[in-house]
């Protein structure tokens, strides 16, 4: 096997992942390493994670098909997720919760690891309770899941009657074209932004909750 090469950015990504105490995705881990590498873009930051899990340097978790997360954290272990802000944490268990299929049950395939997850409301979600309905409320930005430009690029979607490009959003949010196109491909890994038309975008329902 090939030895992979740590470059400079893929040492500063480690640094910075090893540093955050939760699960982050790869554009909540960008904001943090842009301070340190302001010319990095997003897609970088996604090709190295990329590269950097299939070299078995990190781990990443793809818990129920959502939003891909990375843990510096290489040793087996289990995790626990919450179904609203969907946070991803560590969890101990005191004895091992496996299962053997027997032969009769594992449809001919050979069996090479298992994965236990559990879901639930984090603390934060769990806060308090509306008074109708019974439904889980937490802060904002613990159910949202948004950063400061995803929330202005949404917004500014959910003002347009009409698919934007990254230019309209630009002007109508404030940030520079790059910025934009960066937070669009987050956007609509989470399922918030949608491309009706070749390069233009709109808001989806699920972003239009995100924003309420």
């Amino acid at each position: 096997m090939k030895k992979l090469r740590m470059t400079h950015q893929r040492e500063i990504i480690l640094q910075e992942l090893k540093k955050m105490s939760r699960h982050p995705s790869a554009d909540e881990l960008y904001e943090r390493v842009k301070k340190k590498l302001p010319r990095i873009s997003l897609a970088t930051v996604y090709r190295n994670l990329e590269i950097l899990s299939a070299a078995g340097m990190i781990r990443k978790i793809e818990i129920s098909g959502r939003l891909k997360r990375f843990d510096w954290e290489t040793e087996p272990h289990n995790h626990i997720s919450c179904i609203r802000c969907h946070r991803v944490d560590n969890i101990e268990l005191k004895r091992r919760l496996t299962r053997t299929l027997k032969p009769a049950d594992n449809r001919g395939y050979k069996i090479s690891g298992c994965r236990i997850e559990f879901t639930g409301y984090c603390p934060a979600c769990r806060v308090t309770v509306t008074k109708k309905g019974g439904k889980k409320m937490g802060c904002k930005k613990c159910n949202t899941g948004l950063s400061d430009k995803q929330t202005l690029v949404l917004k500014a979607l959910a003002k347009s009657k009409d698919p934007s490009g990254s230019k309209d959003i630009a002007a109508a949010s404030g940030l520079e074209p790059k910025q934009v196109s960066c937070q669009i491909t987050a956007l609509k890994k989470k399922g918030f932004v949608s491309s009706p038309v070749r390069c233009k975008y709109e808001i989806t329902q699920e972003g239009k909750k995100a924003l309420s």
